[in-house]
């Protein structure tokens, strides 16, 4: 394969990685919206049980099973996103590298 095809299918995989850390990014933001809504009912309910010193309710409220699915779900979701994000970060960083190499061929072309 040369140089110029090899740019052309980074870029397309570069335009597919962006696409991807969009939905990766809305599905992050929702698991979150989730999550703080979850963790804002339960401490409510927490509290208005009376049970425990409000003190307490912020170190048992991330215990409770459906807050702490929530938080591990934000946070798998989270790792896929920054995933996304690197791997971006490395098609970016590919497409420089044969770039650069494609401009020295075609400089020496030139000169020839």
């Amino acid at each position: 394969m040369d140089l110029f095809e090899e740019i052309t299918k980074l870029t397309r995989e570069l335009d597919t990685a962006v696409r991807e850390l969009r939905k990766s990014g809305t599905n992050l933001a929702e698991a979150e919206r989730k999550y703080k809504i979850c963790l804002r009912q339960e401490a409510l309910k927490l509290r208005e049980e009376k049970s425990m010193p409000v003190t307490l309710i912020n170190q048992i409220i991330y215990g409770i099973q459906e807050v702490a699915n929530l938080r591990f779900d934000r946070d798998v979701k989270e790792a896929i996103y920054q995933a996304n994000l690197e791997s971006i970060n490395s098609t970016k960083l590919k497409l420089r590298i044969l770039e650069n190499q494609l401009n020295r061929e075609w400089g020496q072309a030139k000169n020839v």
